[in-house]
């Protein structure tokens, strides 16, 4: 339960909602609790009635009343006649007072739970915002989800429901035992004499619980992660019939997550039973207990006794208020063994600090386009793979350089690292003379256009798709941008044109389009510095031509870093790097290093005779 201390916070922004439910959980249980004292009156006053003996009907016990009951009683007594109907409308009206009562306390508890799971989420999603590069790669994407949605969900059951059942069964236990020790301890120890056997059952139950909730939550997160990138990846599931095999994966971990939950609702079906057995048991005691008492009381000629039919009658109703908060500590104990193994899985995820911060400088100055790399070396800390070594380049405002390389040759990793999305382990990245660890993040990524290899578009319109990072974006710089990256002609195609829907990511649009769309989006920032990674490898000839003429023009007079595995001969380059395996392996412009006839002229050779 010690993972659910960080809730503390929620319950200290809210503790005027919580302070107000738990005094109205009080004042429910304090008017439900009268009930039983008002119908012991009227058993004592209907067994009198029936001896016609001229006794006192409160049995002689009207001392042990709490002091609003006794007060109902001497307005009863007051109006002998009409007693036993004005006790009925006085059950009635203490039914209604606890009712009202009772939504105050669901209007200001569960309420409060809604806030808390709103501020919980919210907190989950901006530490999700501040996370780097590295955690995405090490964790799925269905894990993620499920903290969010699931795992804080059982959590809200904590801070809403059980906390409140756990409250009102404190309150319902307080004032019966109270007013059942008033009425009669003797009685009192005999109704209660079951409770420590009930807590027995309740700790050892509550260990097997927890640990078989911790299990059910791991479970849930990968059977959310199979079906997540099913649904993501349902082309490349059809496209070879592995329609099947994927379903023999989910069914699998379904039916390993369907035996853990059937096992634990098991374990918890212990509880219903056993409190039925233990309240049956104390019901059956009392009842016994009273009735040997009161005739041991007559055989001996004593006409009064502490306990009476009523107080027998008044305990039996005490033992079935304590039925439902009883019988519910299962339960409650069940979502807090939940809850807390939730919460424990949130606060792994929120206790994990993002590798990637700002310094305390947080500097913003005007990027003019001036990059350099010197003696940079990268390894990636999930692989161990060293993507880049003893790495240096000057790139010059203004400048456009080329960036080539084979597969897996480090040209994306110079991306992420001129992003910050990772740091190097050694070497320094600066930007006008300032080095990259010391720009604040926001300020550095926002004056900086990206277009990423892997291209990711949002079930929006296509529109807002280009504008995103640029709201005010006008509808004029949505299409201007769209013309520079030669899209404008095939969206006008489109039913709804820039309207149109275009899917969870871009999944109704082609390769290229989606690729053009996000050249789109990243023009439209018009920056200083813009950085193309491979993001011409899905359009065809033709297009590629004619993207490149407009990039030409548009990148006059901006820094440009082209990372592509193509040769663009036609793109006049101040600089060509060509990388091998992490290193320089050649540098110059295309003429120059076709003539060094190495690796670049290789490329180059490749390249011509496929086109041909």
């Amino acid at each position: 339960m010690k993972h659910l201390r960080s809730l503390r916070k929620y319950f200290w922004k809210y503790r005027w909602l919580f302070l107000l439910g738990i005094v109205f959980v009080v004042l429910t249980n304090y008017f439900r609790i009268l009930a039983p004292q008002i119908t012991s009156y009227v058993v004592n006053t209907v067994v009198q009635s029936l001896k016609t003996n001229a006794h006192a009907a409160t049995g002689g016990s009207e001392k042990n009343y709490d002091w609003l009951v006794a007060q109902f009683i001497h307005f009863f007594e007051a109006n002998h006649d009409n007693r036993i109907l004005l006790a009925g409308i006085s059950l009635f009206a203490l039914a209604i007072i606890s009712g009202l009562f009772m939504f105050l306390m669901r209007q200001t508890i569960i309420v409060m739970s809604r806030h808390i799971e709103y501020d919980q989420k919210n907190e989950i999603f901006a530490h999700y915002q501040k996370l780097d590069t590295n955690f995405y790669k090490t964790h799925s994407t269905g894990d993620l989800m499920n903290r969010i949605a699931e795992d804080v969900s059982r959590v809200r059951m904590y801070t809403g429901p059980a906390l409140m059942y756990f409250i009102n069964l404190a309150a319902v236990i307080g004032f019966s035992v109270f007013f059942m020790y008033k009425a009669s301890p003797k009685l009192t120890l005999y109704a209660l004499a079951p409770l420590p056997l009930l807590a027995i059952t309740i700790y050892f139950v509550n260990t097997i619980i927890n640990k078989k909730s911790e299990r059910i939550q791991a479970l849930l997160s990968d059977l959310t992660t199979n079906a997540q990138e099913s649904y993501s990846g349902i082309r490349v599931i059809k496209s070879y019939v592995q329609e099947k095999a994927m379903m023999g994966f989910f069914k699998k971990n379904s039916e390993a997550y369907r035996n853990n939950a059937l096992s634990l609702a098991k374990t918890e079906a212990i509880y219903f039973p056993s409190m039925a057995l233990l309240i049956g048991l104390s019901t059956i005691i009392t009842i016994t207990a009273g009735c040997l008492d009161i005739v041991h009381n007559k055989a001996n000629g004593m006409q009064t006794g502490l306990i009476t039919e009523g107080t027998i009658a008044e305990f039996v109703l005490y033992i079935q208020m304590l039925t439902f908060p009883v019988s519910a500590i299962g339960w409650t104990a069940s979502m807090m063994q939940r809850a807390a193994a939730s919460q424990k899985r949130i606060n792994e995820f929120l206790l994990t600090e993002p590798q990637i911060n700002n310094s305390e400088e947080k500097l913003q100055p005007v990027l003019q386009g001036n990059i350099s790399f010197t003696n940079v070396d990268f390894i990636y800390p999930h692989t161990g793979i060293r993507a880049i070594k003893n790495f240096s380049l000057q790139i010059k405002k203004g400048e456009k350089v080329a960036i080539i390389g084979r597969t897996g040759s480090g040209k994306s990793t110079l991306a992420q690292l001129l992003l910050r999305m990772y740091d190097p382990q050694q070497g320094m990245i600066t930007y006008d003379g300032v080095p990259v660890n010391k720009i604040d993040l926001a300020s550095l990524r926002k004056q900086i256009s990206y277009v990423p290899q892997d291209v990711f578009l949002f079930s929006d319109t296509v529109s807002n798709n280009i504008r995103f990072g640029v709201e005010e974006a006008s509808q004029e710089a949505v299409e201007t941008a769209a013309k520079q990256a030669s899209v404008h002609n095939e969206i006008g195609r489109f039913q709804h044109q820039y309207d149109t829907m275009i899917g969870e990511r871009g999944v109704t649009l082609s390769g290229g389009q989606k690729q053009r769309i996000s050249i789109a989006r990243a023009l439209i920032k018009n920056p200083e510095i813009v950085v193309f990674d491979d993001c011409l490898s899905a359009v065809d000839a033709r297009t590629e031509k004619e993207i490149i003429e407009n990039l030409y023009h548009y990148l006059e007079n901006k820094t440009a870093l082209i990372i592509t595995h193509r040769i663009f001969s036609l793109f006049k380059f101040d600089k060509i790097v060509v990388l091998d395996d992490g290193l320089i392996a050649e540098e110059g412009t295309h003429e120059t290093l076709l003539q060094q006839n190495g690796i670049y002229t290789e490329m180059y050779n490749r390249q011509q005779a496929e086109r041909q």
